[in-house]
């Protein structure tokens, strides 16, 4: 689903930047490239960014995979 409508960034888009690391909105933008215009996304990429970092990750041990 488009979240930034004016840069044209998916979910997935932000989703999969804000993983790569413990990051704030404005980084996440600066990582894909551009930053808000109009800035009515801002809010949902920012629950985006906390959903990421409150989510758990897998561990190799954890996974099985040891």
């Amino acid at each position: 689903m488009y979240v930034c409508l004016c840069n044209m960034i998916t979910d997935r888009e932000f989703r999969a930047h804000a993983a790569q690391g413990d990051c704030t909105v404005s980084t996440v933008y600066r990582s894909l490239g551009s930053q808000p215009r109009c800035g009515k996304c801002v809010p949902f990429v920012k629950q985006l960014v906390e959903q990421v970092r409150e989510t758990p990750r897998a561990h190799p041990i954890a996974a099985g995979t040891a």
